[in-house]
């Protein structure tokens, strides 16, 4: 056990690395206890959360108690497979998912302010006459 701490005070972690796991690729039949099974190999689970929506199957959040226990399971479970699916294991990093939903927002609002002033959509080309 001296070894394990010992490890963990000398190892310097990148800054991505956290307790939080986004998990993509899951086949969509996958039960909370196979997750269990596969991501409780390498610590212990705080929680998982299962996607069950439409855009959202397929996904999943696994929360470790340790950040060490997280780190090894994404080395050990990127590329694994399960069910003839190669599951994709990445760090949670909510900068990146808020992006993807400002973009969206943000296109919301041009739209909204085109129909407003009306604007239409099309801007003239290059080689139009307008």
């Amino acid at each position: 056990m001296a070894a394990v701490s010992l490890r963990k005070s000398n190892t310097r972690l990148p800054p991505e690395v956290n307790r939080v796991l986004y998990v993509r690729n899951l086949p969509f039949n996958i039960s909370s206890e196979e997750m269990y099974d596969i991501f409780g190999k390498y610590g212990a689970i705080r929680q998982i959360r299962l996607g069950n929506g439409k855009d959202t199957r397929g996904t999943a959040f696994v929360v470790y108690e340790d950040i060490y226990d997280a780190k090894m399971a994404v080395d050990h479970l990127s590329g694994f497979n399960v069910a003839n699916r190669y599951l994709i294991v990445l760090y949670y990093q909510p900068a990146k998912m808020s992006k993807k939903s400002d973009v969206k927002k943000k296109e919301d609002e041009i739209t909204r302010l085109q129909e407003k002033y009306g604007l239409g959509s099309k801007t003239p080309g290059p080689g139009s006459s307008d």
